[in-house]
């Protein structure tokens, strides 16, 4: 399998996809020319299907979107020739997947060798579950369960603990130790402007920032970009 996870779509003082532009065109090429879309994660699928094929555009690829794709969603995929699932709601994100039947195409097509990039939303539900997510459940989907293409878990958009800071809220620390006392799978949490590339040699941080490693009953690691995540 070849997957980008990316942590979001647009960093602080750049436009969309800028920060990781060119890694998403080094993942690409050579070999891809069309790119599928799927938008489920925000509410105006036309919009966000305008934006990103926009983007990809600059970059030199065409874009289909999944939701009015020539033949439905199912066929789309059996033609895709490289995945990207775009960033928004988690939940509703998923529970478009379950709803139309695609967990198990995706699924199945990557595992084969189709290439898989998500941003944010899209990063969660290639993992076991979303159950790391930072959104708020506006739907519900049938199940957590997610595409399963890694044997761990995302926070995308981690913020590491503020020293001294007045927010009584649980940090994002506290909440993956949370889901580690009901749950096994490893978590990583990274940082804007990071991303991990998954291939046969193993889960490699590349971006501009780092990352940390949480796994149930040991202290978090660090890693910063060009280093190998022990998953």
């Amino acid at each position: 399998m070849r997957l980008l996870l990316i942590s979001n779509s647009t960093l602080y003082g750049s436009g969309y996809l800028d920060h990781c532009a060119a890694a998403i065109e080094r993942f690409l090429r050579p070999g891809v020319s069309r790119v599928l879309f799927v938008p489920y994660a925000l509410f105006d699928r036309d919009a966000y299907a305008a934006r990103a094929r926009q983007r990809f555009g600059q970059m030199g690829f065409e874009l289909e979107s999944i939701h009015d794709a020539d033949g439905g969603a199912c066929a789309a995929v059996e033609r895709a020739e490289a995945i990207f699932i775009g960033g928004g709601n988690t939940f509703r994100l998923l529970d478009a997947l379950w709803r139309n039947d695609l967990i198990e195409p995706i699924a199945r097509r990557v595992r084969a060798g189709l290439p898989y990039i998500g941003s944010s939303a899209g990063s969660n539900v290639a993992c076991v579950s979303i159950k790391t997510t930072n959104d708020m459940p506006i739907v519900q989907p049938p199940a957590f369960t997610a595409l399963n293409l890694v044997p761990f878990n995302i926070n995308p958009h981690y913020l590491d603990p503020v020293p001294g800071a007045t927010h009584m809220g649980e940090t994002r620390e506290e909440r993956i130790a949370q889901f580690h006392e009901e749950n096994l799978p490893p978590v990583v949490g990274l940082r804007e402007g990071a991303w991990l590339l998954v291939d046969g040699s193993g889960v490699t941080l590349e971006g501009s920032t780092g990352a940390r490693l949480f796994r149930r009953g040991q202290p978090p690691e660090e890693f910063a970009p060009g280093a190998r995540l022990p998953l």
